[in-house]
């Protein structure tokens, strides 16, 4: 399953997803440790252009964690909503302090926004 403007699969029954919504979220949560355009620096997290479909700790010039680097899965859909909710289990050992999103509908509406704004 993709989320698009629809999503099915495990964790999501059909829904409209808000970019807009989103695009809020990472600016309250996200925003102040991650940039999103190609050619941004890293921050404390890594610039996250072009992570979709990319495997973990292999954004070029960023130093992970071995942890991050080790847990070898490829960025989609569901490995973010369930890295979202609590990326310290997800990845034990990351270097992440972000605690994650408990709501669903956030993890959903930050994937939507990501989805637009990092391809």
């Amino acid at each position: 399953w993709t989320l698009g403007k629809h999503a099915t699969g495990p964790h999501f029954s059909p829904f409209i997803m808000s970019v807009e919504k989103g695009a809020a979220l990472f600016k309250q949560r996200c925003a102040q440790c991650h940039t999103l355009n190609a050619g941004e620096p890293h921050k404390t997290g890594p610039n996250l252009h072009g992570f979709f479909g990319r495997k973990t700790g292999q954004a070029p010039g960023f130093a992970y964690s071995d942890a991050n680097k080790e847990k070898g899965i490829t960025w989609n859909d569901e490995t973010l909503f369930e890295y979202l909710l609590n990326p310290k289990k997800y990845i034990p050992g990351t270097k992440m302090v972000f605690a994650g999103l408990k709501k669903e509908d956030e993890r959903k509406d930050l994937i939507a926004y990501l989805k637009s704004a990092t391809a």
